[in-house]
């Protein structure tokens, strides 16, 4: 075995995570059907996941750090595929979310894991080929997670977009570790210490609270008691969040590096970015198969260009990025995202998708992409080199609670659409209309908050192994 093995490995393992994002988008309105879930439990079968991921992220790289990424990865890769199982035997919505959070803390310790594994396998040129083939991994598995949402449903039932990551799970843990000794990883044991556990847990608990309270208003309405509860317990959260950072000896997040204004920049960026593309993805999910009646595997080949979209948009944001900077490049990046989602907006049942939905999909997603890109570049290329891994982390876990954030948003907004036997779209347009709304205020702020001129030295990626 080469080292070329190695990432194959670690870049289908990747592949697995990021195709879980996207593969139950397809599949929502079968398994709330099969299993009797309302809105709200479907919302949270998205948003578990991405939380959990999101809100652990950092904490994973620590634990690679303090045990060694191979120990860390193995160990992720584990949960996440005995999860996964959970998720394809879960008999009711309960079983379901609760596989869905076990899969999210699977992922959260393999992915900076498996970034480690490959700092310490590759070296010069050959880690740039590595990262970037890592890269890639985010648009790529975007698509086929659509796609291959939409067969698994259409086929052998909703259950197989669970199911297929157990023996790709199983292939994978029995190979890398003879792999990893083939290839003469330079991984190290890992260098002990203190792992800062409060702070991952407060700032998960309180983006739960945030996203429970979003999800709430759409049934309660925003005055209502457990709406303002979890909102104002979210707000606690946080700020609980800020103190246990302040008070532990070796924080997820240091105050020094979030301040900084290229952080700040890439975290509203990332954060918007990833709302806005898995919001839309979440919306015209629904209304294409509960307002119009379209199967699986319709939506599925229906979403495919658009996923191939966001592909496309980031590679084209890479290139512009290195011409013009990345101030102008996330400006237009949004504003297309505002155009392509006003132009959702007007969809209708008598007007169709093919003049409203699908083209106005494809240029939001268009933007989107950039969108990634410029919060990666304009961010890693403008912070010291000994803060590089942290705001990397702090992206990355941006890029998780973005989607889940999203998602709980527009959930709420499209609620009134989606109860049983209403024919009325309104809540659907109004979801996508925010969504376009987002999207022209992201592209303002942009104007004075992206730092100017054109970053140097940094590896492209989309979404996750920035």
């Amino acid at each position: 075995m080469n080292r070329w093995t190695v990432l194959v490995l670690l870049c289908l393992a990747q592949f697995m995570l990021i195709v879980d994002i996207t593969v139950v988008q397809v599949a929502l309105p079968t398994i709330g059907s099969e299993l009797g879930l309302d809105r709200e439990a479907l919302t949270w079968v998205v948003t578990t996941y991405t939380l959990c991921f999101g809100g652990l992220m950092v904490l994973g790289g620590r634990l690679a750090d303090a045990y060694g990424p191979r120990r860390v990865l193995l160990a992720g890769l584990t949960l996440f595929t005995l999860a996964s199982l959970l998720c394809g035997l879960a008999p009711n919505g309960t079983a379901l979310i609760a596989g869905r959070a076990l899969q999210g803390v699977g992922a959260a310790l393999m992915s900076p894991s498996a970034l480690a594994v490959i700092t310490g396998t590759y070296h010069g040129d050959l880690r740039n080929r590595a990262l970037a083939a890592w890269g890639a991994i985010g648009g790529t598995g975007a698509a086929v997670g659509v796609l291959l949402g939409g067969l698994l449903t259409a086929g052998p039932g909703w259950s197989w977009a669970f199911f297929v990551n157990v023996p790709i799970g199983a292939a994978v843990f029995l190979v890398l570790p003879s792999a990893l000794r083939a290839a003469g990883s330079e991984v190290t044991a890992g260098t002990g210490g203190r792992v800062d556990v409060p702070g991952a847990l407060t700032v998960t608990l309180a983006t739960g609270l945030l996203i429970y309270g979003l999800v709430n208003a759409g049934e309660a309405g925003w005055g209502a008691a457990g709406t303002l509860l979890a909102l104002g317990g979210a707000v606690l959260g946080y700020a609980a969040f800020v103190l246990v950072e302040r008070s532990v000896a070796t924080p997820l997040m240091r105050a020094r590096t979030l301040l900084r204004r290229p952080v700040l920049s890439g975290t509203f960026l990332m954060l918007l970015a990833t709302g806005l593309m898995l919001g839309l993805f979440f919306v015209s999910t629904l209304y294409l198969q509960h307002a119009l009646g379209y199967n699986a595997l319709q939506t599925g080949l229906l979403f495919l260009p658009v996923a191939l979209a966001i592909t496309a948009g980031a590679q084209l944001g890479g290139r512009l990025i290195g011409r013009l900077g990345g101030r102008p490049v996330a400006v237009a990046a949004f504003a297309l995202t505002a155009a392509g989602a006003a132009l959702m907006a007007q969809v209708s049942p008598e007007s169709g998708i093919w003049t409203t939905l699908l083209p106005g999909f494809v240029v939001a997603a268009f933007g989107i992409g950039p969108a990634f890109v410029t919060a990666t570049t304009t961010t890693m290329a403008n912070v010291p080199h000994g803060e590089a891994g942290v705001a990397s982390g702090v992206l990355n876990t941006f890029h998780e609670l973005g989607g889940s954030i999203g998602v709980a948003v527009v959930s709420t907004l499209a609620a009134a659409s989606l109860m049983p036997g209403t024919t009325e779209v309104g809540g659907f347009t109004a979801a996508l209309t925010l969504c376009a709304v987002a999207a022209g205020a992201a592209a303002l702020v942009s104007l004075g908050l992206v730092p100017g001129g054109k970053p140097a030295g940094v590896t492209v990626g989309h979404g996750h192994g920035h």
